[in-house]
């Protein structure tokens, strides 16, 4: 596959919620397939459900059964094959420690966020970045009010902002996502 060293996930944990406090937020179904598909049609290597939470485990861990195993996986072929990049780790370092045991290199960190930091790229040269192969990369989207400052610093990369054409700026995690898969991986970029 042709972006098989890149990887997504969604970080459920640590998220910030309102006030800037560390929270866990909860996984909704419809990230599921909203962001394994993009992830399947840019030919990524796998998306990562970061959830320390067992009770959210449990669900996440249904639906992955459900969808390459169960009755989901004959009934809809073509979302079984989405669901067949999904993994469930309990935090971004599992997600890490499996992308090295599988691909042999430590995956550089690149971070999404709603506002700029030091090491913000624009889309056109993380794709640049990403196209040498020469490493491989796992893409942190956050959920509720986004993951924490000292998460997003602690990355290699920083994407820029997704900016609309006022100065609304809150997104679902389903939709940034396929908005920066298409930005990095779109032919017609």
């Amino acid at each position: 596959m042709e972006n098989s060293h890149v990887y997504i996930s969604v970080v459920h944990y640590p998220a910030v919620n309102k006030d800037k406090k560390w929270v866990v937020t909860s996984f909704t179904t419809l990230d599921f397939h909203d962001i394994a598909r993009p992830a399947r049609t840019y030919e990524l290597g796998g998306y990562y459900i970061v959830q320390p939470l067992e009770a959210q485990q449990f669900v996440i861990s249904e639906q992955i059964k459900y969808w390459t195993e169960g009755f989901g996986s004959t009934f809809n072929p073509r979302r079984a094959e989405a669901a067949k990049l999904v993994r469930l780790v309990s935090s971004i370092t599992e997600a890490m420690d499996r992308i090295k045991k599988e691909t042999g290199k430590t995956p550089k960190l690149i971070a999404t966020s709603a506002k700029k930091y030091p090491q913000t790229v624009s889309y056109k040269e993380m794709s640049q970045i990403i196209r040498k192969k020469d490493d491989v990369f796992l893409i942190l989207m956050g959920t509720g009010w986004g993951m924490p400052e000292e998460l997003v610093e602690s990355c290699d990369y920083v994407l820029e902002p997704i900016l609309g054409a006022g100065e609304y700026n809150h997104l679902s995690v389903r939709n940034a996502s396929a908005i920066i898969l298409d930005r990095l991986f779109s032919p017609n970029r």
